[in-house]
C-alpha cells in the first residue's frame, strides 16, 4: 500500500522529538505497513491488536491507531482512500491526544 500525508501531518511530524519520530518510523515499518498489505489482500483481515486500531469517533472514515504507550501516549490518526482504482492510506494527524482535537 502507498502512503500520502496531509499538511496537517506534515507539520505534527516536523514538531515530533527525535525519539518519538524514531519510535513512529519503527512501528510503522516493522508492523503497520505489513498489516496494511494484509488490508489490501483481504479487508477481513484484523489489524493487529497492538497498534489498537479503531474507527475514530464522530469523524467519519478516520481511524485511529496507538503507536506508543509511554507517556504521552503517542497516537495517529489516517484514513484509507481508493485513489485512481488503488487503496492508499493517508496520514492525517500524529502526535498526542490533542490529534483528536482536529482529527
Amino acid at each position: 500500500m502507498k502512503f500520502e500525508t496531509t499538511p496537517a501531518f506534515d507539520r505534527d511530524i516536523r514538531r515530533l522529538e527525535r525519539e518519538w519520530l524514531a519510535e513512529f518510523r519503527a512501528v510503522v515499518k516493522e508492523r503497520f505497513a505489513p498489516a496494511c498489505d494484509a488490508y489490501v489482500a483481504d479487508p477481513a483481515t484484523p489489524w493487529p491488536a497492538s497498534l489498537r486500531v479503531k474507527s475514530l469517533r464522530g469523524a467519519d472514515g478516520v481511524l485511529e491507531m496507538t503507536w506508543s504507550f509511554a507517556s504521552p501516549d503517542g497516537r495517529a490518526t489516517f484514513e484509507l482512500v481508493t485513489i485512481g482504482g488503488e487503496l492508499r492510506c493517508r496520514w492525517r494527524r500524529v502526535g498526542d491526544h490533542d490529534v483528536f482535537k482536529e482529527p
